[in-house]
């Protein structure tokens, strides 16, 4: 499913028009972005929680020469599914 699909069945679901989902879902997503950009998490209890982690800097190899690289440590977005999206998987 891509994101026009799931504004297609947010609007089928809410029986809303097309660009009221699309304005939905924006804002949920810009809203999650903020959050995990200032450092917090989002839950939704039910479905999951997005929270942000570091990685550390690393050492990798170029697959195409074998050289050793330096991996740079940043922050990356993870999502944990919870309890119930689980089972219902």
């Amino acid at each position: 499913m891509n994101k026009s699909d799931l504004i297609a069945k947010i609007a089928e679901d809410a029986e809303i028009s097309k660009k009221q989902a699309n304005d939905a879902l924006d804002s949920f997503i810009q809203a999650v972005t903020k959050t995990l950009k200032g450092g917090g998490k989002v839950t939704l209890v039910g479905f999951g929680t997005f929270s942000v982690t570091k990685r550390a800097a690393r050492k990798g190899r170029n697959p195409q020469t074998g050289a050793e690289i330096k991996i740079k440590a940043k922050k990356i977005a993870k999502f944990k599914a919870g309890k119930e999206l689980s089972e219902k998987i």
